[in-house]
């Protein structure tokens, strides 16, 4: 495990402390292209506890968030279906930062530019912690999943696919 960081606050993390939100902070070495992975295998901890946060638009270009394992992938198909949309699709990275606020590798679902419908994969909700991005490259907190649905309002889809 690296040696502990001084990490400076994000809009997300001003966004937690705000509403009282608990919450643990994990600082590692950012890889370009490494994923959930990576941060998994530095931080010591599952994969599949470790939130992506993805920035998709429907077929009117509406943009939205979804919440998915680090180990599995979002069924488009599947998720358009449940949220009565016609078509989903992740957006370009210029398009999902201008949106959330974040580089893409370091997009939080806390205190993005925009609000935004948010989407978590149910079995996500069932896990005791999850380590998902505090609003930077190489920063993950630990929450507990509860936070997501009292904070962000995210409502609960099956849309995982394994990766």
């Amino acid at each position: 495990m690296s040696k502990q960081k001084h990490i400076s606050e994000t809009p997300a993390t001003q966004m937690l402390r705000k509403q009282g939100v608990a919450f643990g902070e994990h600082a590692y070495d950012y890889v370009d292209h490494g994923g959930t992975g990576e941060s998994a295998r530095q931080l010591g901890v599952p994969e599949h506890n470790v939130v992506k946060t993805l920035v998709m638009e429907d077929e009117a270009a509406k943009p939205l968030i979804v919440l998915m394992h680090g180990d599995c992938s979002v069924s488009t198909k599947n998720l358009a279906r449940q949220i009565g949309a016609k078509s989903v699709q992740p957006c370009k990275p210029e398009v999902a930062q201008r949106h959330s606020g974040y580089m893409v590798g370091g997009t939080s679902p806390f205190g993005t530019k925009k609000r935004m419908p948010v989407y978590v994969e149910g079995t996500v909700l069932a896990l005791d912690t999850i380590y998902i991005n505090g609003g930077r490259r190489g920063y993950l907190i630990s929450i507990a999943p509860g936070v997501l649905t009292d904070l962000l309002d995210a409502r609960p889809v099956a849309c995982a696919l394994p990766d």
